[in-house]
């Protein structure tokens, strides 16, 4: 049985989230539940020390802190929460939500520093610690997975001289976190920023951030809004064991814990990062063959969750017929997001399968030949 029948739905998300979800992440939902009950609170503990321990095996360090909201409100909730008004910050800028970062530190009348790179290409190490000379800087900021192409920055490069310059080091882990191994301690990140409906395949609904303990602790009063007051949250689940400042978004609160086991009833970060490098490899190999260009050159680090193609060298080629055409088949993917190139993208994370990549090469070829 494939997953669009298991499923029940009428076609899967091959997008890099909201994403299809299994079934039991579902049913998950199906109850109501009370922001004040004591088990509903417990379930919120479980989630911090669960995301802790897929973060880091120095989990004395740090602490997850949820956040209401799409992954851009916990974004944002960092940004607004942990630098000082008289602190400074450098946004590496590779694609649209590095864009949105800048956007946002803007917004909040932060001093920021943009080092805009290629959408297509990693920044240059040279250029980075060059930026970082700049001794009024004091925080650091790039996103992992560059969902925009697909792109994989080098953060273990990028932070060892983020951290050797003494910056506060600050990762949007958006649509690798749960996905891609990484222990965030070794890493030395101080703020680390996901969202439930990405890697570990929960419902949209809240972000979340892992921040080290210590540094959390010096950002009382620092934030520039109420309902996005990092460090407030933090206090209120520390202090009322689980408990939300304003309405929690339960059931996806639920369905999020369910995703979390089923993670570790897979085998965890390892075997699903196995699983979508598999799915991704099989739809890499496969579009190429049925003649498809690859945005990304080979030696650009692509991750495993979504891929980005151009559009075919055809006159008569319109994503818009692709996307119907696809989506009778049983899949939706992604229009692009590159500046000034002709693409479009398709994901593979979520409850998807190498044999439902399979399934819409099979779709595609179908489609080309027609």
């Amino acid at each position: 049985m494939n997953a669009l029948t298991e499923l029940n739905n009428n076609y899967l998300l091959l997008t890099p989230g909201p994403l299809s979800t299994s079934v039991g992440v579902r049913r998950a939902m199906q109850k109501d539940w009370c922001t004040w009950d004591k088990e509903y609170n417990q379930l919120v503990q479980e989630i911090r020390l669960r995301l802790v321990g897929l973060a880091t095996v120095q989990k004395e360090l740090y602490s997850a802190v949820l956040m209401q909201g799409s992954g851009s409100f916990a974004v944002e909730s960092v940004l607004g929460s942990v630098i000082p008004s008289d602190g400074k910050i450098l946004i590496i800028n590779n694609g649209a939500y590095g864009a949105r970062m800048v956007q946002m530190a803007r917004c909040l009348k932060i001093d920021v520093v943009e080092l805009r790179c290629p959408e297509t290409e990693i920044p240059s190490m040279q250029d980075i610690e060059q930026a970082l000379e700049d001794a009024a800087l004091t925080h650091v900021a790039c996103v992992h997975c560059e969902t925009t192409t697909g792109l994989l920055n080098p953060i273990a490069e990028i932070g060892q001289r983020v951290k050797a310059a003494g910056k506060t080091w600050i990762v949007d882990a958006m649509s690798s976190f749960g996905g891609v191994p990484m222990d965030i301690a070794e890493l030395e990140i101080d703020f680390l920023i996901s969202s439930a409906n990405k890697c570990i395949q929960g419902v949209p609904g809240f972000g979340f951030v892992l921040a080290k303990r210590d540094v959390l602790e010096n950002c009382k009063g620092l934030a520039r809004s109420v309902s996005l007051d990092l460090y407030d949250q933090w206090q209120t689940m520390e202090q009322f064991n689980g408990k939300w400042r304003f309405t929690s978004p339960t059931h996806v609160v639920h369905a999020f814990y369910q995703a979390l086991v089923e993670l570790e009833q897979e085998g965890g970060v390892q075997a699903r990062y196995q699983r979508y490098l598999t799915s991704q490899k099989t739809l890499s190999e496969g579009m190429q063959a049925l003649g498809f260009q690859l945005v990304l050159e080979n030696t650009t680090p692509q991750s495993p969750v979504i891929t980005t193609f151009l559009y075919p060298d055809t006159a008569d080629f319109s994503f818009q017929h692709l996307y119907e055409n696809l989506k009778q088949a049983g899949f939706v993917i992604y229009p692009g997001k590159v500046t000034d190139l002709n693409c479009f993208r398709i994901g593979n994370i979520g409850e998807v399968y190498p044999e439902d990549i399979r399934r819409l090469l099979g779709a595609l070829k179908q489609y080309s030949a027609a």
